[in-house]
């Protein structure tokens, strides 16, 4: 049998967690839709370009643009195939979302492989990909 305090601990602690993943809201007074984070499997990613030093761009399905930034690997703007690995490992899987951390993992032409840490930092919006330069377009 339950006691009514251990069922009202269990509500409780469900419409907590339902809470913490809800979307957050933006700040201003523009009426925009709450954030959320975005995320994909790293299988989706079907081409990369670095940016700067710090900054990789992912094409991720057909149309999506992703920015990721850490350390720089320096190889990687000659590499044709680079592994991403993400740092939550058996928990998430290989779904890698906006702010988790991984690591990006190129065969090095002096070292056999290179290992980066990086930060999924946003996906970029159709202006912003249409804004990048050629050089950067995934």
């Amino acid at each position: 049998m339950r006691t009514p305090v251990l069922t009202c601990l269990g509500l409780s602690a469900a419409a907590l967690m339902t809470i913490s993943c809800a979307p957050t809201a933006t700040t201003g007074d523009r009426a925009e839709a709450p954030l959320a984070r975005q995320c994909f499997n790293v299988q989706q990613v079907s081409n990369f370009r670095q940016g700067r030093m710090d900054q990789v761009f992912l094409r991720v399905g057909r149309s999506d643009v992703y920015e990721m930034t850490g350390a720089a690997c320096r190889d990687l703007d000659f590499a044709n195939r680079m592994a991403i690995v993400p740092d939550a490992g058996g928990v998430a899987g290989s779904r890698l979302c906006t702010g988790d951390w991984a690591r990006v993992v190129v065969p090095g032409s002096a070292n056999p492989t290179e290992v980066c840490r990086v930060r999924l930092t946003r996906r970029l919006s159709d202006a912003e990909v249409e804004a990048l330069p050629a050089a950067y377009k995934p």
